[in-house]
């Protein structure tokens, strides 16, 4: 695994602790799993899960901590002037649409 921004990715790949631990968690198996990522093989994947299931302590408070970040990230967006909610743009796309 490796640490990039914050973020725990598997060693040469785009993809996080995170994903890979919520499809598990999920009730996917490892073939689900890859089938989902082929670019990882079924040893990374297996390796992964294993590292998880050794560190759900320490890969809950990760995930809190990002969870946490994410939704800092959301307010702080929200709460900027101009802001408009996806909701509201897709009203307003339906509403341009029967115009």
């Amino acid at each position: 695994m490796q640490i990039e921004d914050g973020t725990v990715r598997v060693i040469g790949s785009r993809i996080n602790l995170d994903t890979l631990v919520a499809r598990f968690e999920q009730g996917d198996s490892f073939k689900d799993i890859h089938e989902g990522f082929p670019t990882l093989s079924l040893a990374q994947i297996e390796a992964v899960i294993a590292w998880y299931l050794d560190h759900r302590a320490e890969v809950q408070e990760y995930m809190d901590e990002r969870y946490a970040e994410a939704e800092r990230m959301r307010q702080e967006i929200e709460s900027q002037p101009g802001y408009v909610s996806l909701s509201e743009l897709r009203r307003r796309r339906e509403q341009s649409i029967k115009i």
